[in-house]
């Protein structure tokens, strides 16, 4: 009896070894073949990358939701994503972070370039709305980030983290379609007692415990699959692949929205 019992479980444990190495394949790479000369936090790059139309140029309301890898290694498994917005004939940007080092409230809310590098990494445009009704959701975003359940937690991994918080903005303003990046390390956490919900995209539902172990169908994000917070998936609509740490292999989805 406790020779079978042994089995089974050496068993289950070289099946859930190989499962980890399998999700560390993706990050494995990214982090070997991105391997470049060290820099401070403090003096990567932060400059626009002209992914923003000016204010001058788009006198219009605008809300963009932008993606960059994390700083140093956590970069090899993970994205960071933040929400901007202009009102309608203003000067500037009003970012949105949710960013850990900060004690007490995480959420950081001010007038900034949008389009910022993230500590060194290109941004990539997520979500990009204009015209008319988009003042009206701005009203809804900023609600959202005033209402975030988790603005005194913080925890890179699971969550919750700064994607969590951007999903749940999503989730919060369904007009806006938001399909987060597969790299969005916990978009998928949902808390510690609710295991099921609207993606953020609201074209569909995920099941997902604490952000360890999940699925999610829908329209815009496809058939995904979270696993110890990496997301394997496929998304029909856009004809593409997801991977762990890879990303996205096929095309991305069209950030516009009318």
């Amino acid at each position: 009896m406790i020779a079978t019992v042994f089995k089974t479980v050496l068993r289950w444990s070289i099946r859930a070894g190989l499962l980890v190495l399998l999700l560390l394949v993706g990050p494995g790479y990214v982090y070997l073949s991105d391997r470049q000369e060290p820099v401070s936090w403090s003096t990567a790059s932060r400059i626009s990358a002209g992914l923003a139309p000016s204010p001058e140029a788009e006198p219009g309301a605008v809300i963009q939701v932008y993606a960059a890898r994390t700083f140093g290694w956590r970069g090899a498994f993970a994205v960071h994503t933040w929400i901007a917005t202009k009102r309608a004939y203003a000067d500037s940007y009003r970012t949105h972070h949710v960013i850990g080092w900060y004690s007490g409230n995480k959420i950081r809310s001010s007038t900034d370039i949008p389009d910022r590098y993230w500590y060194g990494a290109a941004p990539s445009l997520v979500l990009d709305m204009r015209g008319d009704g988009t003042e009206d959701l701005i009203d809804k975003v900023e609600d959202a980030v005033a209402s975030y359940p988790f603005a005194e937690e913080y925890r890179a991994w699971p969550g919750p983290n700064s994607n969590t918080f951007i999903a749940w903005i999503g989730r919060s303003v369904p007009e806006l379609e938001l399909e987060m990046p597969p790299l969005a390390v916990g978009k998928d956490y949902l808390g510690r007692t609710r295991f099921a919900d609207f993606t953020p995209s609201h074209t569909g539902l995920q099941f997902n415990l604490a952000g360890l172990l999940g699925i999610t169908a829908a329209a815009r994000e496809g058939l995904e699959v979270n696993i110890l917070g990496l997301s394997l998936g496929v998304d029909p609509l856009d004809m593409n692949l997801s991977l762990p740490g890879i990303g996205r292999i096929g095309p991305d989805p069209n950030p516009a929205r009318p």
